[in-house]
């Protein structure tokens, strides 16, 4: 039986834990990327667009009652920023590094049950264990 320490250090090992240890190192790395781009090329655009960078003091007054709206501006336009920041530079491309993977790699197939990418030479599918007909010479080399 494992001891408790060697239980512990064969989680803090796998794989998952150090992929997300580093997914979220460059995630935080990313979101300063992101905040600095804001403040130094959005926010500078906006203020030449309305004269004024920082939308924050914006309000108005209905019966004696301020509603500060600024601040819901600037995180809106600090959302979207960031959205199309991510779209753009990291979920297009990965789609298309994805796309262009699996056209080029002729070991993996697709299973013709569940469309989970297999071994080209496999004759079961790992996922629905769907029969797969037996590979040909030409997909096996």
């Amino acid at each position: 039986m494992k001891s408790l320490i060697e239980e512990f250090r064969t989680f803090l090992f796998k794989g998952n834990l150090i992929a997300v240890a580093v997914a979220f190192i460059i995630a935080t790395a990313f979101a300063a990327l992101v905040k600095a781009f804001i403040a130094d090329l959005i926010t500078p655009i906006i203020a030449l667009i309305f004269g004024q960078p920082d939308f924050g003091t914006l309000s108005f007054t209905i019966h004696s009652s301020h509603f500060f709206y600024g601040d819901f501006v600037n995180a809106l336009i600090t959302f979207v920023s960031v959205g199309a920041a991510v779209f753009f530079f990291v979920a297009k491309p990965y789609e298309a590094f994805q796309a262009r993977r699996a056209t080029d790699d002729p070991a993996i197939k697709a299973c013709p049950e569940c469309t989970t990418e297999i071994p080209a030479a496999a004759r079961r599918c790992p996922q629905c264990t769907a029969v797969l007909p037996a590979a040909t010479a030409a997909t096996a080399d």
